[in-house]
């Protein structure tokens, strides 16, 4: 499985958003600037991520976007799903009449528990914890002098 620059870069998105979560709103030109990305293709991901409520915008000269909730209360599985849609790794996974085989297929429940396994790490982790971590190692800068 490999995950899609639109999961990829959605994510860095967010995460920016979470840095600079009760601050107020950011320009997504700024985001842009910071991670390296495209401003007309963060546009892009806004969209899905704004229509399942984890962002808002304000329209204005101090306008930008903003997240809608609290970085603790988003989890990583969350934003996935919104950016890639359904996580089962194989169609007959989700829906068993998808295939003529499920009842007798060697390998269908390897897939479902790989799937269920993602989901539970992606679900362990938060924006908030991203956050954090993020924090932690920009204070965890050794300087050495000889």
């Amino acid at each position: 499985m490999k995950l899609s620059t639109r999961s990829r870069y959605g994510l860095r998105l967010i995460f920016e958003l979470g840095l600079y979560y009760g601050d107020g709103p950011i320009l997504l030109k700024d985001i842009a600037k910071r991670e390296g990305i495209s401003e007309r293709y963060l546009g892009q991901l806004v969209i899905p991520l704004k229509n399942a409520g984890f962002i808002s915008s304000i329209r204005g000269a101090h306008g930008g976007y903003l997240l809608s909730q609290n970085p603790v209360e988003i989890s990583i599985k969350d934003i996935i799903e919104v950016l890639e849609g359904d996580l089962n790794l194989v169609e007959c996974v989700k829906d068993g009449s998808s295939c003529d085989r499920v009842s007798s297929c060697a390998t269908r429940r390897v897939w479902a528990l790989l799937g269920d396994k993602i989901k539970e790490v992606l679900s362990s982790f938060t924006l908030a914890d991203l956050v954090k971590e993020h924090q932690d190692s920009k204070n965890n800068i050794f300087i050495y002098n000889i």
